[in-house]
């Protein structure tokens, strides 16, 4: 990246994408005007429509990543992705690595370890952070850490960073090799919710028949039209009873929304009882009106909605981490060669959600490990005070070895 001020053509980083679904990412890192996407992976059919209906000019590989090479990846400045959160969200039943899918992460990990860009940026769902007693994510933050990148992560709800009416809590993994543009970022600062609900739901406009719910045609019907009241509200079936969300927003989408999931949001329109419409969904993550949805079943898009990113909150951390590369060309020298046997990591926790991590000496062996302990005093943390300050969601400072 040049940084001449006085450049006619400033060069805007390079972004390689991986678990793509229909952009979403992408899209809040472009909306910068700082990056660009040489390279796209994501293997789902469905959402490879929608992405190629929005991006027909990236280079979207259509293989699972299990099959893409390193060197089939273009160089690049920063990788980011989304890898599978199914197998650690309540949904997914909390697998985590013992699912199919949370094995992804480690493809991933592979590809940034044999490209080292600049800069790397990770979203999955909240419950990583806690999965296993908090096990998952360390496996995750220690594995990113040791592979030479300092890294920063924080919990943001799409409704309190990027001024959309959903109540989407996501964990945001920043990392760095450059010392100064990992000490540079940030992430954002909480914001007003000014957007309302008939800004990204249409309330009055009619919507196909097949959206409404129907006497005759759900056998739940006569509990929703004793419940569902508020023409301006959003209500959730919730199997059994309805659930009115009355914060004024509307509750994390789902993949199986839609589908018959109990998850669906539902509306009082002026015409009827309905579900959300695919395009107000994605409206609900913040897509612009400008994103092309294909014409593909309904059960499709609401799936790729449900799986999508808010895109104001990744546009706002993706300005940041602009910021930050633009600090330094530099590539991150470390000083630790890694010819050792145990890794030593530093690590500060706001609570279970916020932190950041950094690797500090890599030990040659047992006795060079007890020498560094010994010579700056420090104690590693202990499994069961680990977990215990992650269960307390205590602000810990510690040091650990892998």
């Amino acid at each position: 990246m040049t940084n001449s001020v006085s450049s006619t053509s400033e060069k805007m980083f390079d972004i390689a994408a991986f678990f793509s679904g229909v952009g979403g990412i992408e899209l809040g890192f472009e909306q910068t005007g700082k990056f660009r996407v040489v390279y796209a992976n994501e293997f789902d059919k469905n959402a490879q429509i929608t992405y190629k209906k929005n991006y027909p000019d990236v280079n979207l590989d259509e293989r699972d990543i299990r099959d893409v090479k390193s060197s089939d990846v273009p160089k690049s400045d920063v990788i980011v992705g989304g890898f599978p959160c199914q197998a650690f969200s309540i949904a997914g039943y909390r697998k985590g690595f013992e699912d199919d899918r949370g094995d992804l992460f480690f493809e991933l990990l592979r590809i940034i370890k044999s490209k080292k860009p600049q800069s790397i940026f990770i979203e999955n769902v909240k419950n990583m952070v806690t999965h296993d007693h908090g096990n998952t994510f360390k496996i995750i933050r220690e594995a990113l850490t040791m592979n030479g990148y300092l890294i920063k992560w924080k919990v943001l709800n799409g409704k309190d960073y990027g001024n959309i009416p959903q109540n989407r809590e996501r964990i945001y993994i920043v990392g760095f090799r450059n010392m100064e543009s990992f000490e540079a970022f940030q992430f954002p600062d909480e914001i007003e919710l000014t957007t309302s609900l008939s800004d990204v739901i249409d309330f009055k406009t009619p919507q196909d028949d097949l959206l409404y719910y129907k006497q005759g045609r759900q056998p739940f019907y006569d509990k929703l039209v004793n419940e569902i009241i508020d023409d301006n509200s959003i209500y959730q079936w919730r199997r059994q009873y309805v659930r009115e969300n009355k914060s004024g927003v509307v509750p994390t989408l789902t993949a199986n929304m839609g589908t018959g999931g109990h998850n669906v949001p539902l509306i009082k329109a002026v015409d009827g009882i309905r579900k959300l419409t695919p395009r107000e969904t994605f409206n609900v993550q913040g897509y612009p009106s400008t994103f092309k949805l294909p014409s593909i079943a309904n059960s499709h898009l609401y799936k790729q909605a449900g799986n999508s990113v808010v895109v104001p909150v990744i546009k706002r951390i993706a300005e940041n981490i602009a910021k930050s590369l633009e600090i330094s060309d530099s590539e991150y020298k470390a000083k630790l060669v890694d010819d050792g046997s145990f890794h030593i990591m530093h690590t500060k926790m706001n609570g279970k959600f916020e932190g950041e991590s950094e690797l500090i000496y890599i030990a040659k062996n047992e006795i060079d490990l007890e020498n560094f302990r010994k010579e700056n005093n420090i104690h590693f943390i202990l499994e069961n005070e680990y977990i215990n300050g992650l269960s307390k969601n205590k602000k810990m400072d510690f040091y650990s070895y892998e």
